[in-house]
């Protein structure tokens, strides 16, 4: 009896330290789905199931302080533009991170998006969380105060947005925060000619859940309106 209750409390440590990794989902731990073939109209294609493996997603690290002042950093890829006017954006993060109580206690937090050759630190900061790590320590970051909002930004990622939390929706599994857009800044060396930020220059990447990799972006695929006129001139 002893022996199956101690085994119990170890599964349940062992849950739960799965759980609270700081950043991206872990869908290793998903219920495997059986794919089948269903057929649709003008073809064929294959139901995966209801899960979170549509592609990309982008790769942001989230900014923020703890009531005690200790800045910290997690990667988050439930994230997007959601508002033109004001200029919003939203991040969905589950209640177990610590970025999650620290956004609700200081009503902001930074954007962080890094280039390819901080992909090693994104990962990290993604992994791992900060109840226990000191992020900024480990990975030789720096953290900067904002001036605008209550949140940290990193010194050494050449884009940074600053974000006032206007609104939480509780969705089940996460929270979405939605932040209205205070300030962009960015580094002239990734800015375009039109000064703003140029996505060859800067060299963001994606993640792609299911597999769970960070790849690159690849090469223009031309611009909108002439993309339009293609289909418009056939």
């Amino acid at each position: 009896m002893i022996r199956h209750l101690c085994l119990i409390g170890i599964l349940a440590l062992l849950f739960v330290a799965g759980t609270w990794h700081d950043g991206f989902p872990l869908e290793e731990m998903e219920t495997p789905h059986l794919a089948k073939s269903e057929g649709i109209e003008g073809g064929e294609k294959t139901s995966l199931g209801a899960r979170t493996v549509v592609i990309p997603t982008p790769v942001w690290v989230i900014g923020s302080y703890d009531k005690e002042g200790k800045p910290n950093v997690m990667t988050s890829s439930w994230v997007g533009i959601c508002c033109s006017k004001p200029a919003s954006l939203m991040t969905c993060l589950r209640k177990a991170t610590y970025t999650h109580g620290n956004i609700m206690e200081r009503k902001a937090f930074t954007v962080n998006i890094a280039a390819e050759s901080s992909a090693h630190q994104a990962a990290y900061v993604g992994r791992v969380s900060g109840r226990n790590v000191d992020k900024f320590k480990k990975t030789g970051l720096t953290p900067i105060k904002s001036s605008l909002v209550d949140a940290p930004y990193i010194k050494e990622f050449p884009l940074i947005v600053e974000c006032r939390l206007t609104k939480t929706v509780e969705l089940g599994s996460h929270t979405m925060f939605i932040g209205e857009i205070r300030d962009v800044k960015a580094d002239q060396t990734i800015l375009s000619e039109a000064g703003v930020p140029d996505i060859e220059k800067l060299k963001p990447f994606v993640f792609a859940p299911g597999s769970s990799k960070f790849y690159g972006i690849g090469q223009s695929l031309g611009s909108v309106s002439d993309l339009a006129k293609a289909t418009e001139n056939k």
